[in-house]
């Protein structure tokens, strides 16, 4: 690696470090609590994990994906959340089927962009946005936000879980208010 290179490494681990830093201790210390009053079973929650590492196994095997993507699999009761970036719509639609194979896969939601894969300085941005998310609902008092799973990917952030439609409405309000937000997308489960 040349210096250019590694001076970019280093400011980004900064940004990312220090735009992060309120979310991570909130986000860190309401862990415990969050699989205490998590919705999914203890079963589900180890399922999802599973999940995710799994599709990310089959990505890192498929020697063009590797090579060439960009991605992010998040798994929420069984539910498979696709992030990121393809060069090909063929590309992107092998990733949603590997996605799909893997066992206990109910639903892949495939919102993969084709476009070269994002700049470390995006993928900062998006982390900071999904920290400032987390922590906005996780300190609203009216919002079940331990229930929710958030992520960002070029300012588009997605909010997965199970929750009522009243609490689905009003945590997307929260995020649609939350700087740097460019459109809310709603992948929750209601629970009435």
């Amino acid at each position: 690696m040349n210096k250019s290179t590694i001076r970019i490494y280093i400011i980004s681990a900064v940004i990312m470090a220090l735009g992060g830093c309120a979310a991570a201790i909130v986000t860190g210390g309401a862990a415990g609590a969050s699989m205490a009053i998590d919705k999914r079973t203890t079963g589900t929650i180890i399922e999802d994990e599973s999940i995710e590492l799994k599709i990310s196994e089959a990505y890192r095997k498929d020697k063009e994906i590797r090579k060439q993507a960009h991605w992010n699999a998040i798994s929420y009761n069984t539910k498979v959340l696709l992030t990121g970036e393809a060069p090909t719509e063929s590309m992107r639609n092998r990733m949603a089927e590997l996605a799909s194979r893997i066992p206990k896969v109910t639903t892949v939601h495939n919102e993969i962009t084709i476009a070269a894969p994002s700049s470390m300085m995006s993928r900062s941005s998006d982390t900071v946005i999904t920290g400032k998310v987390k922590t906005k609902l996780l300190a609203d008092k009216n919002t079940e936000g331990l229930n929710i799973k958030v992520a960002t990917e070029k300012g588009v952030v997605y909010l997965m879980g199970l929750i009522s439609r009243q609490q689905g409405n009003l945590a997307t309000d929260i995020v649609r208010k939350t700087g740097g937000v460019q459109k809310v997308v709603k992948l929750f489960e209601y629970t009435d």
